[in-house]
């Protein structure tokens, strides 16, 4: 299966050896190791916002290929920032395919009975119950990844003394309450705008929904992240000048389109900002 994986968002399998008893797979080499490494390690330089939202945008699109381009839809099972790779380019690549299924096939069915096999504090609470495994699985474990990235938080934060709290439950109680950025990396708080932080914010929310036919497919997440890199973008191409007036940059603001997801039966709607 992996040697048919050709995505500029996977890493690729380029050679095997098998020889008696020694079994040897060989990857491209990605020279500035995994997202993990950057969000927590204290030897990296912190990510911008824009690199951030770069990467978990490459992450998306190599998901979707994984769900939707392959000859067979393909469960990844195990999506977290530990299986995220980035090449000297700060290119994401989706990586370690060993718990990965094949999809269901038909149009009858759409989970794969399977033992229960992943990361503690990224397993889809549905697949985790019921041992029914979904492309919606993987939707669940990539937005426990979103609020990991905003925050630079593990996916079980450490609050008072020994006493540790999910990730998730502390975002959502935080975007309930509307005090996202108090948990945001204090590296990032103060170069992400209101409006690219609830963009970001309502996608993770829609992608840890408890009901795995809530949650927007791949297809969605990819046109969402688009959208608020065209945020960050134009954000960046219109900023204040130092009078406070807006500078525009000799250009206009962009038209940006915003996808309001909708369950597996409707269709994306877009809005005009």
């Amino acid at each position: 299966m992996l040697s048919q994986l050709r995505h500029i968002h996977l890493v690729s399998l380029i050679g095997y050896c098998n020889d008696g008893s020694e079994m040897i797979l060989v990857y491209d080499f990605m020279q500035r190791g995994t997202l993990g490494e950057h969000i927590y390690g204290s030897d990296s330089a912190p990510l911008t916002w824009k690199q951030r939202v770069g990467i978990v945008l490459g992450v998306a699109r190599g998901l979707h290929y994984l769900h939707a381009g392959a000859k067979q839809n393909i469960i990844h099972r195990d999506v977290k920032s530990t299986n995220i790779l980035l090449d000297e380019e700060w290119v994401a690549k989706v990586s370690d395919f060993g718990l990965s299924k094949v999809g269901p096939t038909g149009t009858s069915t759409t989970h794969v009975s399977t033992m229960v096999k992943g990361s503690v504090g990224y397993l889809d609470p549905e697949y985790y119950k019921r041992q029914q495994l979904t492309l919606k699985s993987d939707v669940y474990s990539f937005g426990v990844v979103l609020p990991e990235v905003l925050c630079a938080r593990p996916p079980s934060v450490r609050t008072f003394g020994k006493q540790k709290v999910s990730l998730v439950d502390w975002f959502r109680r935080c975007y309930d309450g509307g005090e996202i950025d108090q948990m945001m990396d204090p590296f990032i708080k103060d170069s992400v705008s209101v409006e690219s932080l609830k963009s970001y914010s309502q996608l993770a929310m829609s992608c840890l929904l408890d009901d795995g036919n809530q949650r927007p497919s791949m297809s969605d997440v990819v046109g969402a992240l688009e959208f608020a890199m065209q945020l960050v973008e134009s954000e960046e191409d219109y900023k204040f000048d130092g009078t406070g007036e807006e500078g525009k940059n000799d250009q206009q603001r962009p038209l940006l389109l915003f996808p309001y997801f909708m369950s597996e039966e409707g269709s994306d709607i877009y809005a005009f900002h």
